[in-house]
C-alpha cells in the first residue's frame, strides 16, 4: 500500500472517530490530510527530478542583472563558455553568449526512446516550477517542446537531435527572450 493510501486510511478511521465527538473538527480533519497528501504527491513529483534546484538557480540568473557571469568558466570554442554549474544527470552543459544556456541528455539508440525521454522531461520541468511554468502547445512540436514561464523573460526549450555517431538526444536550452 503506498504511503499516501496508508495516510487517506489511518486519516478517514480518524475523522470518523472525531466526526462522532465534533462534527466540525471532522471537516478541518479531512482538510488537513487533504492538503498533507497534495504536499506528499508534490513533494515526490519534484524529487524524481535531481537537476531540479540546480534548473532554479539557473533560471534566477538568467534573470538577474549580471546574467550567467558566476558560473561562466572556461572559453570553449566560438562564442561558448563552460559552466560552473552544470545540471546534474545531464552532458555538455555549457554557456552561449550572456543569454543562453545549454545541456545534452544521454544519448538514445532510437528517436522513440528520445521522443518518450523527451515527453518525461517537459513533466519533470513542468513540476519542478509547480505551476509558474507552463508549455505553449502551438510553439512545440513532436520534436520540440516549447516552455514559458507564467512571468519573466526566460524560455527553455527541449529539442530533439541526432549525433554524428547516428544517437539521439534531448537538448535544453535556456534563454533570456527579447521582447516579452
Amino acid at each position: 500500500m503506498a504511503f499516501t493510501s496508508r495516510i487517506g486510511l489511518i486519516a478517514a478511521a480518524g475523522v470518523t472517530f472525531i466526526n462522532a465527538i465534533h462534527p466540525t473538527a471532522a471537516i478541518v480533519a479531512g482538510v488537513v490530510v487533504a492538503l498533507t497528501g497534495m504536499s506528499f504527491a508534490q513533494s515526490s513529483r519534484t524529487a524524481t527530478a535531481p537537476y531540479c534546484a540546480d534548473l532554479k538557480r539557473v533560471v534566477a540568473l538568467a534573470s538577474a542583472r549580471d546574467r550567467f557571469t558566476s558560473i561562466t568558466g572556461k572559453l570553449r570554442e566560438g562564442n561558448f563558455h563552460d559552466t560552473m554549474l552544470p545540471l546534474p544527470g545531464w552532458k555538455d552543459c555549457s554557456l552561449y553568449g550572456a543569454t543562453t544556456y545549454t545541456c545534452d541528455s544521454q544519448t538514445f539508440k532510437t528517436a522513440a526512446e528520445v521522443e518518450k525521454t523527451q515527453a518525461g522531461m517537459a513533466d519533470e520541468i513542468l513540476s519542478c516550477f509547480a505551476g509558474t511554468w507552463l508549455e505553449l502547445k502551438d510553439r512545440s512540436s513532436p520534436t520540440y517542446v516549447v516552455l514559458h514561464p507564467t512571468s519573466g523573460p526566460a524560455s527553455i526549450t527541449l529539442s530533439l537531435d541526432e549525433t554524428e555517431s547516428k544517437e539521439f538526444l534531448v537538448r535544453l536550452t535556456l534563454f533570456i527572450r527579447r521582447n516579452n
